[in-house]
């Protein structure tokens, strides 16, 4: 973060402090929340708008890229917005999963997060292109609601990345423009060494400041598929952390009994009262109306599967 101080659309470093057991950082206050929550406020949603975030998502690729840093972490949640008003102040943060790169260099860890990983990734081989995919796969998100590569299971997610079939058939891409579609299928190209890079992705027709990328409104079922992603991975990620502080790695491992026993009366589906009395017993602090928004939020309203 350091090496890319200065730009604007990474989040700031105002300073850092050690004591005798921990190094605090201090960052930038991001005030205007996720990129996705700011999309759903929004309300009107179009190509040009995707195509401007995307625009700014892979500006800040092609900085890590020409310093010689690679993110491997980049996802949605991983942009904020310093003004709450401002769109254009969308920051990349968490930079926790970065390193630095030679041209040619090989990485082989497998880092990142399952939706966005790039197939390279999976077999251990990569370099910097692997940010470009991973570009490409949230630009599919903001255009359609969903990633593109899904699966119920992890493996399931894996499998489907390294396959690479890519669903322009579904709702809403009989609509979008044959421009995004391109960017898309060139960014997500499997084989990196012809995958579009940063540089060449800003200069594509569809992405370039006032370019092709119409302003129509896109479909209001985006913006709920949009939502609905969006509630999903938050509710993830208080599960996540309600397990990891009150259950022993043994109880870890039985988390899908955990979720049978919320569901009191075996249906099949936890409502709202059996996730609350459920996460209470784990020791959630999680408000009633914070369990109830999220439960509104991935349209299930009553109810919410499992």
């Amino acid at each position: 973060m350091h090496h890319l101080s200065g730009h604007r659309n990474v989040v700031a470093i105002k300073g850092a402090y050690e004591d005798q057991l921990y190094v605090h950082i201090v960052m930038e206050l991001c005030a205007g929340g996720e990129l996705f929550d700011r999309i759903i406020q929004r309300g009107h949603y179009s190509e040009r708008k995707a195509a401007e975030l995307t625009r700014i998502i892979v500006g800040v690729v092609e900085a890590c890229h020409s310093l010689g840093v690679m993110h491997r972490d980049l996802k949605p949640e991983n942009f904020l917005l310093a003004n709450k008003d401002d769109d254009l102040s969308l920051k990349a943060i968490d930079f926790g999963l970065s390193v630095f790169f030679k041209p040619g260099q090989i990485f082989t860890d497998v880092v990142g997060s399952p939706y966005y990983v790039a197939p390279e990734v999976l077999c251990k081989k990569y370099g910097p292109e692997a940010d470009v995919w991973t570009a490409g796969v949230i630009l599919y998100i903001l255009l359609s609601g969903v990633p593109p590569f899904w699966a119920e299971t992890q493996q399931g997610i894996f499998d489907a990345v390294l396959k690479g079939v890519i669903d322009f058939d579904s709702e809403p891409w009989p609509v979008i423009s044959d421009s995004a579609k391109d960017l898309i299928t060139r960014m997500l190209n499997p084989r990196p060494a012809e995958r579009l890079t940063a540089h060449e992705v800003l200069c594509h027709p569809w992405i370039r400041d006032q370019g092709v990328a119409p302003d129509r409104p896109l479909d209001t079922a985006v913006l709920s598929r949009i939502k609905q992603f969006s509630a999903m991975n938050k509710l993830k990620k208080m599960a996540l952390r309600v397990i990891a502080e009150s259950l022993s790695e043994e109880e870890i491992a039985g988390l899908k009994e955990m979720f049978q026993t919320m569901d009191a009366d075996n249906s099949g589906a936890i409502t709202y009262d059996e996730l609350k009395e459920g996460l209470r017993k784990y020791g959630s602090t999680l408000k009633d109306t914070e369990i109830r928004d999220l439960m509104d939020a991935v349209g299930r309203g009553q109810q919410w599967d499992h």
